[in-house]
């Protein structure tokens, strides 16, 4: 039988109604989705970005859809400054909900082709950046609890060629998800992992082009075929799952990596 409130009527599964959600990086792909996935599921997203035009294309997209958004500038590897966001973020909302830690950037390189300072800046924005998120969200969720949602990524457990410098940002990326969900159990803090596989954004079109031209058809079926089901992901997919891991229908659910990969770490 389903659920029923005292109304009667049948409970909306997986509403984020009355939340206050964080998604860092939301100007284009996963993030974006989230965002808009966040909105129409009833939360209020606040969207930390550099890219600002990309954040006010995805604020406008969620209001012109009957949603609530924000926008504000902030580089998540400054700590001083990435609080100061949130402090002022929580001061206008009242609360902090929901945080997703998407914000990253990529790399392509071996240990001995991938430079210290590119290294370094993987780290800065992937690792830190993400530090830097997690340190300012779990002091605001620490009195009523909370929900965050970390994009990792599939080769944070598996290998792939030339990911060196991202693959040892993302594994970092879930040791903290597992880290703070053990050390925030009784603040009510829940702390997941989206392990993405390839999704389909605007950065693989862009690295295509980049790196095959007059190639792209034949480089994008063969990155969609790497997958077991044969295809790349969508954004909406893994906002999909970050909807329904700050929802209340999984708050028996915390310390956990999941994987949206069309069966790339289970089915090969």
């Amino acid at each position: 039988m389903p659920r029923e409130e005292v109304t009667g009527k049948v409970t909306a599964v997986f509403s984020l109604k009355n939340k206050n959600a964080i998604v860092t990086g939301a100007g284009s792909g996963i993030g974006r989705a989230i965002a808009e996935a966040f909105a129409q599921q009833g939360a209020v997203v606040d969207i930390l970005e550099l890219n600002l035009d990309g954040a006010a294309e995805t604020a406008a997209a969620i209001e012109s859809a009957g949603g609530t958004a924000a926008t504000h500038e902030c580089d998540v590897t400054d700590q001083a400054a990435t609080a100061a966001v949130f402090e002022k973020i929580v001061a206008e909302r009242g609360s902090l909900d929901c945080l997703i830690n998407n914000a990253g950037i990529a790399h392509v390189g071996n240990v001995l082709n991938t430079s210290e300072d590119d290294f370094d800046r993987v780290m800065n924005v992937n690792t830190k950046g993400v530090y830097n998120c997690l340190k300012a969200g779990v002091a605001h969720m620490t009195e009523r609890g909370g929900a965050i949602v970390n994009i990792a990524s599939t080769v944070s457990v598996m290998a792939i060629n030339d990911r060196f410098a991202y693959s040892t940002s993302k594994g970092a990326v879930l040791a903290m998800t597992y880290s703070v969900a053990k050390d925030y159990l009784e603040q009510n803090i829940r702390c997941n992992a989206i392990l993405p596989g390839r999704i389909h954004t605007p950065f693989v079109d862009g690295f295509i082009a980049k790196n095959y031209p007059g190639r792209e058809e034949e480089k994008f079926r063969e990155l969609s075929e790497y997958q077991p089901c044969g295809r790349m992901g969508k954004p909406e997919e893994v906002a999909a799952t970050a909807v329904f891991l700050c929802s209340d229908e999984a708050s028996f659910i915390t310390g956990c990596p999941y994987p949206v990969d069309g069966g790339t770490l289970y089915v090969r």
